[in-house]
């Protein structure tokens, strides 16, 4: 749009079936958005228009809410249904509190999608090795990229903590500071759309796959979780002498029951499953741990005031708007019904049965579409939609052949 016609408050809209668009650009039955296909309206949130630093020609990006021409939000979007599960937290006088850890690759460009990513070349003529996890030095070859990262950022407004090399070859993470859910999903958007435009303008290709590379470890969304008195900020999840609450046991025993159920909304593509079932620190179980990397639910040390749930099953590619969602409605549940965790595990274990998670697409929608909880927390429009637009993914997955199983398979009797 324009930016005269944006400042006349000239109304955008979009067809309702846009938000069920699957990642090859296709679309499930009409029948799933209405088979009128009418129209949305983009509405802007006046807190989120920001110039792009990184477009030479002037250029501004407003996040915008999908709502129905009545008024109401779409059951569609998922930035509404990320307000929807904040609300209901309003209601009972709390207020959710969450962080992003986002993982991502840097490669060369990359033309040919049959071949291996690879690492870029150096300031010092030499490509990265994999010797470099949490090295001070491990990004001078990428200095500018991540100099002009940094810079946008700011411009952005989009603080952060800390910034790191990973384990994987040429892997990093930032670390976004904690706030309000709506607005770290914002912002972890925001930030993966930066990353991908930068390296761009820096012969660069970003990748926020869950597992871009065989033998390496993945690329997660982390998901930090406290809740706190909407009134006063205290955290609920500690009592006045440091001990944990009720409310944070049953926080934990929300997401217990829920991950299963969830763990398509987690894990989106067929790809996401590489990295939970070749796990490198990304467990696939709804185990939950005091600072265990194992368990899909991680205790991390803190202090009373920081004490915090961290939700590891979510990837890289994982919608930020519908993975904070998730894991929150998944909690508040937990509070709502008074649901008591399993035991916590420490050390080496052995998942229960009860305790793990699908560890394939189909077998997440599968469980997805049984799912009476599901349906009751994001409706029953919004998880058929979503399954129908997940559905044509994997269909289209399984109608190509892979090198694996020509290089395997055709020497076979």
């Amino acid at each position: 749009m324009t930016a005269e016609g944006f400042l006349e408050g000239r109304r955008l809209q979009l067809a309702r079936g846009v938000l069920l668009q699957c990642i090859m650009g296709g679309y499930p039955p009409s029948r799933f958005y209405g088979s009128d296909d009418g129209d949305l309206a983009l509405v802007a949130d006046p807190k989120q228009i920001h110039r792009l630093p990184w477009s030479q020609q002037p250029r501004a990006l407003a996040i915008c809410d999908a709502d129905e021409l009545t008024g109401e939000s779409s059951r569609l979007s998922t930035r509404g249904q990320l307000k929807a599960v904040v609300a209901r937290y309003a209601a009972l006088g709390l207020a959710p509190v969450v962080a992003t850890e986002l993982e991502f690759f840097v490669f060369a460009p990359h033309p040919d999608p049959t071949q291996p990513f690879q690492p870029p070349m150096g300031l010092d003529g030499r490509r990265e090795d994999g010797h470099s996890a949490f090295s001070v030095s491990s990004n001078n070859g990428l200095r500018p990229f991540f100099s002009e990262v940094y810079a946008c950022m700011a411009a952005l407004g989009l603080p952060r903590d800390t910034f790191m090399h990973e384990m994987g070859v040429s892997q990093f993470e930032i670390n976004l500071l904690h706030g309000d859910p709506l607005l770290l999903a914002d912002q972890t958007f925001l930030f993966k759309h930066l990353l991908k435009e930068v390296a761009l303008k820096h012969g660069l290709t970003v990748v926020c796959m869950a597992k871009p590379l065989a033998h390496t470890p993945g690329s997660s969304m982390h998901i930090h979780q406290s809740v706190v008195e909407a009134d006063s900020g205290r955290n609920v999840f500690s009592d006045e002498a440091g001990e944990p609450t009720a409310t944070f046991r049953h926080f934990i025993g929300g997401q217990q029951v829920c991950l299963a159920d969830f763990t398509a909304l987690f894990a989106p593509n067929v790809n996401s499953y590489q990295r939970l079932c070749h796990p490198f620190a990304s467990p696939n179980n709804a185990c939950w741990s005091h600072d265990n990397r194992s368990a899909g639910l991680r205790i991390p040390a803190s202090s009373p005031v920081a004490r915090r749930v961290e939700n590891r099953l979510p990837g890289a590619d994982a919608n930020p708007y519908l993975a904070i969602a998730a894991s929150l409605a998944a909690g508040l549940y937990g509070i709502e019904h008074r649901l008591e965790p399993s035991a916590a595990i420490q050390g080496e274990f052995e998942v229960p049965d009860n305790l793990s998670l699908p560890c394939t697409l189909h077998a997440a929608l599968e469980r997805l579409k049984r799912s009476h909880l599901a349906k009751e927390l994001f409706g029953t429009e919004f998880i058929e939609g979503y399954i129908a637009s997940k559905t044509l993914e994997l269909t289209s997955f399984f109608d190509e052949i892979t090198p694996w199983e020509r290089r395997v398979l055709a020497a076979q009797a």
